[in-house]
């Protein structure tokens, strides 16, 4: 007997669009004209944050009456706008990364924009291409979507577009190489031009290709040169070789002086002040140094046109609502949540990855009892937002900390939501809210199933959660999860473990443990987190979700450790399965990886098209020279649902370069579709590969470049598990 699953399935026209579609043209003639309405004190106001603490949102600029160019509201975050009242907590980005699905990600995007608007706030600073990962316990990580470039440069322009469309500026941050919290305001990053393109350049490149409004400048030092102030990353990489059109704001407090930051390519700064009132670069000081010919006019119409032309790229200018939070007076604004939780509870399920089960322990099938183990399967009993900004590690973790969070509307406990279903099969719950092993095992020693949750947090390095300063001391699990899945595992024959972190956590005392039956990361899935999680241990759901990161047997198998002052990213071009596949080290498990309820048949792979070899080439569009987004190969597969539940899989392609290229990682993520299929059924799994996508960057040309030769193709169900092959030649 087949069992029905309920499951969504994603919009065909949202599953293939692409970023934000907008008319920078027209926007620039708008602005134009409202540039020549403007003196020289609202200019300077338009590109001056008036202060830290002196305005309703984290940032604000001044006004233009003349033009009615309100004083622009600036607020965070990458998961719902933070400092509001009745918003809507989505999953975090790593989460909407773990889904895979393009159409998710907009959804959850177009959801962040629409609150943002209706709340007036002009500038919703996120998503987060940066850090990519180059760390696995990198503080903010978790903010981000992958440390795949091209999966983090999908999801980056699929959330672009979602919250444009929805009205509000989308602000990519925090631009660029800015990988750990530790030392964030004094690390110096240097690097070469090929790792920078082909890893951390690239989801920022997919950002200006899905025309994001603006890009905030990180804390860090590049090449000795603060990121906010250094001509070859903001004029010359992002404005000339991208062809950006927005504006480069500055992180909080991210400026160090007037002239050179106007000069170099910073358009906009944040919030206009430190944090006591001092440190006012601008402002006054900027216009005297326009006056006093050390910045150009020229210079300061540029930066008010971009500003400009991004409030009339999103259609600002008309019908926009008046801000409508104000954090001085802790006025959260009215309820704009609408239906959005339907939105957070299908990217979180979705998102959750099944990493292990045996012996059919899930789905569950009406169990007589059940006992749910661990601090984290309960809201947190001082307050869902008791911490602030999320500051802590009490009760389900749903989020990591500092400026990326946001305030809980309720949560969806997953104690509460797992009781509540077991009464519908009338199945006796226990529960042991506490981390101590000997709690557990005899709350687990009689119940048919034990659930146990463990977690490992991270965030900004502003806040330290037992004795984490951001970044993550070790890839352990906190409050001694380990011990007290040992301690249930050896009381319970039939242990499912649940995992709720910001990266990946070393599993290897819990994955190898026959009693231990079932292993999902559930990742951080926002207020719905009970929802989604039953919507897949009772298989509701059939799990689809794959991993973002690989999860390897040791830390040291990463290759790469947090920095003290300068990262000069030694490892280049390998981090994660990068680093695993050119070292031959068997992960526990790999990037992409990720089990399903039923199964998945690949065949009938095809391969159109014979890619001409050289470099890029066309004029300078948004994103990179022209020929970078032509499309110059087809892959084709055909997937079967050989199981008997309907399910989803995530066709996953890996490019593998000719030996002609300089060393360059075995295989790379250039392609994935997540297909939804019926048992018995068959889809066609179709991969458009880019100019881009089978080039690398030629450092001494300084330009991508096709080389010539024969690229492996590979299609699977992940970085590890390839199921087909081909070849395609390059004349």
């Amino acid at each position: 007997m087949r069992r029905k699953l309920l499951l969504l399935t994603p919009c065909p026209a949202l599953a293939s669009a692409q970023g934000f579609t907008g008319d920078w043209d027209t926007a620039y003639t708008k602005a134009a004209a409202a540039l020549a309405k403007l003196s020289t004190s609202e200019k300077v106001g338009l590109v001056s944050g008036v202060g830290w603490g002196k305005g309703p949102c984290s940032g604000n600029t001044g006004s233009a009456r003349s033009i009615n160019y309100p004083a622009l509201c600036l607020q965070d975050g990458p998961l719902g706008v933070r400092s509001a009242a009745s918003i809507t907590a989505f999953p975090a980005g790593i989460m909407a990364g773990a889904t895979w699905d393009r159409a998710l990600m907009r959804e959850r995007g177009r959801g962040i924009g629409e609150e943002t608007k209706a709340l007036g706030i002009n500038v919703i600073l996120g998503p987060v291409s940066g850090p990519l990962g180059q760390f696995a316990n990198g503080g903010r990580n978790w903010e981000g979507f992958s440390n795949d470039p091209y999966l983090s440069g999908v999801a980056t322009e699929q959330t672009i577009g979602g919250i444009q469309e929805a009205g509000a500026q989308s602000c990519v941050k925090h631009y660029i190489l800015n990988e750990q919290e530790k030392n964030r305001e004094t690390m110096n990053s240097v690097i070469d031009g090929r790792t920078l393109h082909e890893l951390y350049l690239w989801p920022f490149a997919e950002a200006v290709k899905a025309n994001v409004a603006s890009v905030m400048c990180s804390y860090n030092k590049i090449d000795g040169k603060w990121a906010c102030e250094n001509k070859r990353v903001m004029e010359d990489l992002l404005k000339k070789e991208l062809g950006f059109r927005g504006y480069i704001l500055t992180d909080w407090n991210a400026q160090h002086s007037t002239v050179d930051p106007a000069n170099t390519g910073l358009d906009m700064t944040m919030p206009g002040s430190d944090y006591n009132g001092g440190n006012v670069y601008w402002g006054s000081k900027l216009q005297s140094a326009v006056t006093g010919g050390q910045v150009s006019t020229a210079r300061l119409d540029d930066m008010v046109k971009r500003i400009l032309a991004a409030w009339y790229l999103t259609k600002q200018d008309s019908g926009y609502p008046a801000t409508a939070i104000d954090r001085r007076s802790k006025n959260g604004g009215p309820n704009v949540q609408g239906n959005h939780s339907a939105i957070v509870r299908t990217v979180a399920r979705d998102g959750i990855v099944l990493l292990k089960n045996i012996d059919g322990a899930l789905p569950l099938k009406k169990p007589k009892s059940i006992a749910i183990i661990g601090s984290a399967a309960v809201a947190n009993p001082k307050g869902i937002n008791s911490c602030s900004e999320m500051g802590c590690n009490q009760g389900t973790l749903t989020m990591g900390w500092g400026s990326g969070s946001a305030t809980l509307p309720y949560l969806s406990a997953p104690d509460e939501a797992i009781t509540t279903r077991a009464k519908k099969d009338s199945t006796k719950v226990t529960l042991s809210a506490s981390d101590t092993a000997s709690a557990g095992a005899t709350a687990a020693k009689d119940a048919d199933v034990a659930i146990v949750f463990i977690t490992a947090d991270s965030g900004e390095e502003y806040i330290t959660v037992e004795g984490h300063v951001g970044d993550r001391n070790n890839l352990n699990a906190w409050h001694n999860g380990d011990d007290l899945v040992k301690a249930v595992a050896n009381a319970n024959k039939n242990t499912i473990v649940v995992v709720h972190s910001t990266g990946p956590i070393i599993m290897e005392a819990i994955s190898d443990n026959p009693n231990v039956k079932a292993i999902l990361w559930a990742g951080l899935p926002g207020q719905e987190a009970g929802n989604a999680l039953v919507d897949v241990l009772y298989g509701d759901v059939s799990p689809s979700g794959k991993l973002p990161y690989s999860i390897a047997k040791k830390e040291g198998d990463y290759g790469t450790k947090i920095q003290s002052m300068t990262d000069n990213f030694g490892e280049g071009l390998y981090i994660d399965y990068r680093a695993v596949d050119k070292k031959n080290i068997v992960p526990r498990y790999e990037f992409g990886f990720g089990l399903s309820y039923t199964t998945f048949n690949y065949s009938n792979v095809a391969i159109t098209g014979t890619p001409t070899s050289g470099p890029e080439t066309g004029d300078t569009v948004p994103g990179g020279a022209a020929s970078l987004f032509e499309t110059v190969a087809t892959v084709t597969a055909t997937i079967t649902n050989s199981g008997e539940v309907a399910g989803a899989e995530v066709a996953q392609l890996y490019i593998g370069f000719p030996d002609s290229v300089p060393e360059t990682p075995v295989r790379q993520l250039r392609g994935f579709q997540k297909l939804s299929i019926k048992p018995g059924d068959s889809t066609t799994a179709k991969f458009m590969l880019r100019r881009k996508d089978l080039s690398y960057w030629d450092a001494k040309e300084k330009k991508w470049i096709l080389p010539k030769g024969t690229f492996v193709v590979d299609v699977g169900a992940s970085s590890r598990d390839l199921k087909l092959n081909g070849k395609i030649n390059a004349s």
